[in-house]
């Protein structure tokens, strides 16, 4: 299993770049970033910076959208980093949060977030694309570039899209249970479109927490349930809590849920995550000392998780790094 790294791009910057930097030299496989233009600095500026730095981490969006980002742009900007750095770059994407609800808008439709993947990938990969009509394609994309386009999602419709279209599945929490219908669901849909469903590559990502203060762990982490809160509120708009096309276990905890204040959005601290269960949260997260941590990835592992990115959004944001470094992510190779 693979141990990515994902950071909200706050100011200073160079914070950002030297923990990517860290992160690489401790063995993690992926250094991912939030994308949302308002609340945090734009992470295409700082992810040069991080890949002048490292050698292997593979770089890129947790997520990006569609909607706030031209589709073409998206391609240009992976391509040229991939040019630059040897394919290093990585596209997650799905229908947007608070890159575009902080604007007042709503997520995209799945049906443009299908289109855009496909003509994100072909045009990173400098293959033709028709885009409204128009047959585009960038003639200085070197052969041999490759861009992954992994989505997010957690509904039914949005996991059917996973295993028809993405070349990997972003899953933001780490409940085995929950891992294990998504993860089928993606795969089965894979299947009944002839793809192999073992190609579409699973990531799980999540707050990860070592240390042994657990109820302290659970107050720093406890924003994460409300962050996902966001998600479930649409899909019980969507299909009903009652329909049974989403499993209690993802749907039942927000019925306390009043609003969301997008300006503590991914923060520890965040009142309007004040509603999340302990219960929740340890199902969500992966929390206490580095067994309790191999404990869970080797749950999450046989599910058939490929990678666990952890969000390192606390106040044990580099002890965290380091003990995955030193005890972690040893013991899973």
């Amino acid at each position: 299993m693979d141990i990515g790294l994902v950071l909200q791009t706050d100011p200073p910057a160079q914070t950002v770049v030297d923990l990517m930097a860290r992160a690489d030299e401790l063995g993690f496989s992926h250094g991912w970033t939030f994308d949302s233009q308002v609340l945090w600095q734009e992470p295409y500026v700082i992810y040069p910076r991080i890949l002048e730095r490292t050698s292997q981490l593979i770089v890129g969006p947790m997520v990006t959208n569609p909607s706030t980002r031209d589709w073409t742009v998206i391609a240009s900007m992976h391509a040229t980093l991939n040019e630059m750095f040897g394919n290093r770059t990585i596209c997650g994407i799905g229908r947007g949060d608070s890159a575009v609800r902080v604007q007042g808008r709503p997520p995209t439709t799945l049906a443009r977030l299908e289109a855009s993947m496909h003509v994100i990938r072909e045009l990173a990969e400098g293959r033709a694309v028709d885009v409204d009509g128009t047959t585009v394609q960038m003639p200085w994309v070197p052969q041999g570039a490759s861009l992954p386009v992994w989505m997010a999602g957690y509904g039914p419709k949005a996991l059917d899209l996973v295993g028809r279209a993405a070349d990997g599945f972003i899953l933001q929490l780490a409940d085995p249970y929950l891992v294990e219908w998504t993860v089928k669901t993606v795969r089965a849909a894979a299947e009944a479109v002839g793809r192999d469903p073992s190609a579409v590559t699973i990531c799980v990502a999540a707050p990860a927490y070592v240390g042994s203060d657990l109820g302290h762990a659970r107050d720093q982490c406890r924003w994460f349930g409300g962050m996902v809160g966001n998600h479930v509120a649409d899909l019980v708009t969507r299909y009903g809590e009652a329909s049974g096309a989403v499993p209690a276990g993802l749907t039942a905890y927000i019925k306390g849920r009043e609003g969301y204040d997008y300006s503590y959005h991914g923060r520890a601290g965040n009142h309007s995550s004040d509603f999340v269960p302990d219960e929740v949260i340890d199902r969500f997260c992966v929390l206490g000392p580095p067994a309790a941590q191999l404990d869970k990835l080797a749950q999450l592992r046989e599910l058939g998780v490929d990678q666990f990115a952890i969000y390192a959004m606390h106040d044990a944001r580099e002890e965290t790094i380091e003990a995955y470094g030193s005890s972690v992510i040893p013991a899973l190779s």
